[in-house]
């Protein structure tokens, strides 16, 4: 996969999450992404995994299930758009999600096995697509992007909320 995407390839918000992810070996950093995530959250126990850093905030087991569920939205419109799927495409309540999903009844174990699931999925899924494919754009949210530029959502994303798990969540709980 080429370097990164280039402004205009996706709309102004995903910038900070594009701007997280490293130039280069976009499988690899998913690899790693995947390694550091399952070494962060299992070492929690499931009680931990309830921790909030704020009142107002997600719970650990939220932001996991958060980083699987953006993760297949964001590859469900990588597929689509690689595909040649012109269909707009909306965007989607990541608020509502989390409160419309019960996580807490989950352990950390489960939450980890359907995150290696998706990111398997998204490892799949790219090693399948060729260079013209990632180049094809849409329109998520009324705002144009590529499939490439998707995929370092992805990335940058999941990255973003392991940071906010390290920095917030983890100085908490010693």
């Amino acid at each position: 996969m080429a370097g990164k995407p280039k402004q205009g390839d996706y709309a102004p918000h995903f910038e900070a999450y594009i701007g997280l992810a490293a130039e280069g070996d976009l499988k690899g950093q998913l690899l790693q992404q995947e390694r550091d995530t399952i070494e962060v959250f299992a070492k929690l126990s499931d009680e931990q995994g309830e921790f909030r850093y704020a009142a107002d905030k997600w719970s650990l087991k939220e932001v996991l299930g958060h980083m699987t569920d953006t993760e297949r939205v964001m590859t469900y419109r990588l597929l689509r758009i690689a595909r040649g799927d012109t269909t707009p495409l909306p965007g989607f309540d990541e608020n509502l999600f989390v409160a419309n999903t019960d996580f807490g009844r989950r352990t950390i174990t489960e939450l980890l096995e359907e995150f290696r699931a998706v990111r398997a999925a998204t490892l799949a899924l790219l090693g399948g697509v060729t260079a013209e494919e990632l180049e094809r754009s849409g329109t998520v949210s009324g705002n144009r992007i590529t499939a490439h530029a998707l995929a370092y959502v992805a990335a940058g994303h999941a990255l973003h909320h392991l940071n906010i798990v390290r920095d917030r969540y983890l100085p908490g709980l010693a």
